[in-house]
């Protein structure tokens, strides 16, 4: 089997539910692209800036952040250097136990600054956008109910714009970073589409699943098993001891995207599966 052939099976396994829509779009996309956005962060030992944080009511979704944990740890790991952008109330909460760059929340003059003086400070190999709000035709913000939440948005747009290097953006949806490189086929779906591109895009049924499918790859370009290092359970239990909701019931519970924590398990282990870690 080929890179690629291992790439298509996991993308075809990420939007086999198609929770919202993400098979109808995926031929949208060209084939590979799992294996492309893994590509970046194959042997890299630099910096990566790993975006996410999507805002919920007062406080952050446990979709995005499970799966930048993840990815983070995983990285870290491979040697390089990750590091969490995002807003309060969610990088008080990372800044602990991980590295986390900080950016201000709400609509300001001095996005675009903010962007460059963080670019020029870590000089990052990769920039990868998780589960991260992306900014629609109209420069808002705006949640899966269509309801503008720039107030409590970060802007991490303007990061994967100024970067002199590869960029990834994983969603599930289509109101998330990097959605612009299908902006024709997400714009029928029910949601107000984002509009910033990237590289390469990666969706998922949920974006968590997503660093999952990058990791496999990692993996099994590498003879090991990364997935079966992790503990998404874990993760998510830290997550929501710090106060996140689940992003589709609003509620302090150990799920995302209003399914429980074994379904990301059970994904896990189609994975490990695919990649000869079963």
């Amino acid at each position: 089997m080929t890179d690629t052939q291992l790439s298509k099976q996991i993308e075809d396994l990420l939007v086999r539910q198609n929770l919202r829509g993400m098979k109808d779009v995926q031929p949208a996309l060209q084939e590979g692209y799992y294996e492309r956005a893994a590509n970046y962060l194959r042997d890299c030992k630099g910096t990566i800036l790993i975006g996410t944080g999507f805002p919920v009511v007062d406080t952050f979704e446990t979709d995005g952040p499970v799966g930048a944990i993840a990815l983070y740890q995983t990285l870290k790991y491979l040697g390089a250097d990750p590091v969490i952008v995002c807003g309060k109330p969610i990088s008080k909460m990372l800044a602990p136990d991980y590295k986390v760059h900080e950016i201000q929340v709400g609509e300001h003059d001095e996005r675009e600054l903010e962007a460059l003086e963080a670019l020029a400070r870590f000089d990052p190999d990769v920039v990868l956008s998780i589960e991260r709000p992306g900014q629609a035709k109209d420069g808002g913000y705006y949640n899966m109910r269509g309801e503008s939440i720039s107030p409590r948005t970060a802007c991490f747009d303007t990061f994967v714009k100024a970067a002199n290097c590869p960029t990834i953006g994983i969603g599930d949806g289509g109101n998330e970073i990097g959605m612009g490189n299908i902006y024709d086929a997400i714009s029928k779906l029910n949601i107000v589409p984002a509009a910033t591109r990237v590289d390469e895009l990666l969706i998922a049924d949920v974006s968590n699943w997503g660093a999952y499918g990058i990791i496999a790859l990692l993996g099994y370009w590498k003879g090991e098993d990364l997935l079966g290092r992790l503990d998404p359970q874990s993760i998510l239990q830290y997550l929501s001891e710090r106060g996140s909701v689940d992003g589709v019931t609003r509620l302090n519970e150990l799920t995302e995207d209003g399914l429980h924590a074994s379904e990301g398990e059970a994904l896990i282990a189609e994975l490990r599966q695919l990649t000869g870690f079963a």
